[in-house]
């Protein structure tokens, strides 16, 4: 029985390696727990028992969204926290979390998550992203086959509702991933994107997930193809996956040798995509453009912009960069002060 009005949605097929310490982590706070198995074949059921409020089962049709959503069916309470097996809630201020649910009735919660990347160079590290999560299901449901979005169930404006960020943080292990795994994850997503690309038709965020796939894949002119439909049918950039579009796009150009071409498309988006990791990836394809000074601006401007903190680790990549520049420009004494403060980074990050 949940302490607060909260319910922890989980669906799991096979997450044995994973689905302890998070449950283990998540039952403490009091949050009613409901684990949607959909075909595990290893002991993940037997697992969750353990933990979970309810265990359910859910036959599966590849899709993402509809097991999402049977499993919020089982709630005993309107608030849905969605989080995968993966995950480890590393802080929830439960307090803190009921004065947001009454300040924002209607609106969409978006959980902090830091989540571990395997590089392809097979070093670990992280990024960072604010991820809706959390919704009351009176208004909101799920939609989408894969990379699944939280959508208003009733398209009505008498409905207003608002994001915001949740006092959550949470851990997620699921990319770090040898390649072989990652790329068998991919092509199983790209198989039910493009069966959703013929049952729905065109969209912008399909289109930027079937690039975002095709991109890991190493397969440019698909990523390169989806990426500038999907830029071609949205001009709404507050979303931040249009700003994530362009960069993939510019990285994919890149990948087949038209530097120029991804830095005109930098420069194209520049105005309405300022964010620390936009202009961090701008600077990126300034290197790849042999325009150092022009990157070094950039670079430095990444480290001094309001959302830095979502760079991650590439904070540390974005420091070096500033350092080897300065070094390079007979700047030594700036790249110093640069040095401290990468230092001081990396220590802050060991913690």
């Amino acid at each position: 029985m949940s302490t607060i009005p909260v319910s922890v949605c989980m669906i799991a097929r096979d997450e044995e390696k994973y689905i302890e310490g998070c449950l283990r982590r998540l039952k403490p706070y009091g949050l009613e727990i409901i684990v949607t198995d959909t075909g595990s074949t290893d002991h993940t059921k037997e697992i969750a028992a353990r933990y979970a409020d309810k265990v359910v089962d859910f036959p599966w049709c590849d899709d993402f969204g509809a097991a999402r959503n049977f499993c919020a069916e089982y709630a005993a309470n309107r608030y849905i926290l969605v989080l995968d097996c993966d995950e480890y809630l590393e802080k929830c201020d439960t307090d803190s979390l009921i004065r947001q649910i009454r300040a924002h009735p209607r609106g969409i919660g978006a959980l902090h998550i830091k989540s571990i990347v395997r590089r392809p160079d097979g070093m670990v590290s992280y990024i960072k992203d604010n991820v809706p999560r959390f919704y009351d299901r009176q208004y909101f449901t799920y939609r989408g086959a894969v990379h699944e979005q939280i959508v208003s169930k009733r398209e009505s404006k008498s409905l207003p509702n608002s994001n915001y960020l949740l006092p959550v943080e949470v851990v997620h292990h699921g990319y770090a991933l040898p390649a072989d795994k990652m790329h068998e994850k991919q092509e199983r997503n790209l198989r039910i994107l493009y069966h959703e690309l013929e049952t729905e038709g065109l969209s912008p965020y399909l289109c930027f997930q079937i690039g975002q796939s095709e991109l890991v894949l190493e397969n440019c002119g698909k990523a390169i193809e989806f990426y500038e439909k999907g830029l071609s049918l949205t001009s709404d950039y507050r979303l931040l996956y249009v700003h994530s579009m362009v960069e993939g796009l510019a990285k994919a150009y890149v990948m087949t040798g038209r530097e120029k071409k991804a830095l005109a498309l930098m420069e194209q988006y520049e105005p309405r995509c300022d964010s620390a990791r936009f202009v961090f990836y701008h600077a990126n394809v300034l290197m790849d453009n042999h325009e150092p000074l022009k990157a070094l601006v950039k670079y430095v401007k990444a480290t001094m912009m309001p959302d830095t903190g979502m760079l991650g680790d590439e904070l540390l990549y974005c420091y070096k960069h500033i350092i080897e520049l300065y070094h390079m420009f007979g700047e030594d004494d700036l790249a110093d002060v640069f040095r401290a403060r990468y230092e001081a980074c990396q220590k802050e990050m060991r913690q």
